[in-house]
């Protein structure tokens, strides 16, 4: 996708609400196929993805008639929504829903979970928003369900074990929630990619933040949807009480999964080129890092 800067009248943010956007690039031309990455902010998950997928030229531009689809959200822990810890289930909902309408023949939701995954589906809340949508949840704890594939790419990684289903989707969505973490210092897109593998141990102990870049080679999603409508702020991953947490009502979209990561560690308010992951995909060329070489659309509800 060609690089451009845009505005789109009406739907574009006001100065002082893009300022709550922690200092994205303000949008300066026109664009004629879409932006590369869509920052929205002041309404519910659902609402707030409508917007952007809209931006995008609709779901039928990354799903196609009777194809398999994965949606990969953050269901790693035992806690309800208010905690944030893991994606919002109204978002997992509504993009779901985008599929279907696209004409997806399926969509299946999972996670390798760190929490018993049986509760952890049960307390964020999104088993049964998938159920409701008419999505399929499925469990990501079974360990043959796991291939090894390599990693050409990796200085650290050379193979890992990835998750059949993604292996075998024709579109792969990450939807991570965007929060603290204490080993790699926030979640994003790259870091939620660690619920897809088997062997995640691994990680930590041979170079978190040179794994997670390394396996951002192998299979790059097709869209990634940010969650951060309530930010855990502190005692990451999994928080301890919902004063962790702020109510930002924000949602960063984009197939660029660098793109994405970077504008979130900005709406987070930490400086992207100081997350080494990002910093080390960006000079991977898994995406781009500098977003004032982007075209941004900011929508404000």
């Amino acid at each position: 996708m060609k690089r451009r800067v845009f505005i789109k009248g009406a739907a574009v943010m006001t100065a002082g609400a893009a300022a709550a956007l922690n200092g994205l690039p303000i949008s300066r031309a026109l664009a004629q196929n879409g932006p590369d990455l869509a920052a929205v902010q002041g309404g519910e998950p659902g609402i707030m993805f409508d917007k952007a997928i809209q931006a995008f030229g609709g779901m039928k531009n990354f799903v196609k008639p009777n194809q398999k689809v994965v949606v990969k959200p953050n269901i790693g822990w035992d806690t309800p929504v208010e905690r944030a810890a893991n994606t919002h289930p109204e978002l997992v909902s509504r993009i779901i829903k985008h599929c279907l309408d696209a004409g997806a023949k399926e969509v299946v939701v999972f996670d390798h979970t760190c929490d018993q995954w049986k509760r952890t589906y049960e307390s964020s809340g999104i088993e049964a928003a998938v159920k409701d949508a008419g999505g399929i949840m499925a469990p990501g704890h079974v360990a043959r369900h796991y291939a090894e594939v390599a990693v050409p790419g990796g200085k650290d990684l050379k193979k890992a074990r990835v998750h059949e289903l993604v292996l075998e989707a024709d579109v792969f969505i990450n939807v991570p929630v965007l929060k603290h973490h204490g080993g790699a210092g926030l979640t994003i897109g790259m870091k939620n990619n660690m619920g897809i593998v088997w062997d995640r141990g691994d990680w930590h102990r041979s170079g978190l933040h040179q794994c997670i870049a390394d396996f951002s080679t192998v299979r790059k999603p097709d869209l990634t949807v940010v969650d951060a409508y309530r930010m855990l702020m502190k005692n990451g991953p999994r928080g301890v009480s919902e004063n962790d947490t702020a109510l930002r009502k924000a949602q960063i979209i984009s197939p660029d999964p660098v793109a994405a990561d970077a504008a979130s560690a900005k709406l987070f308010g930490i400086d992207p080129a100081k997350v080494p992951y990002i910093r080390i995909a960006n000079e991977k060329g898994v995406g781009a890092m500098d977003l004032s070489t982007l075209a941004i659309e900011r929508i404000r509800i």
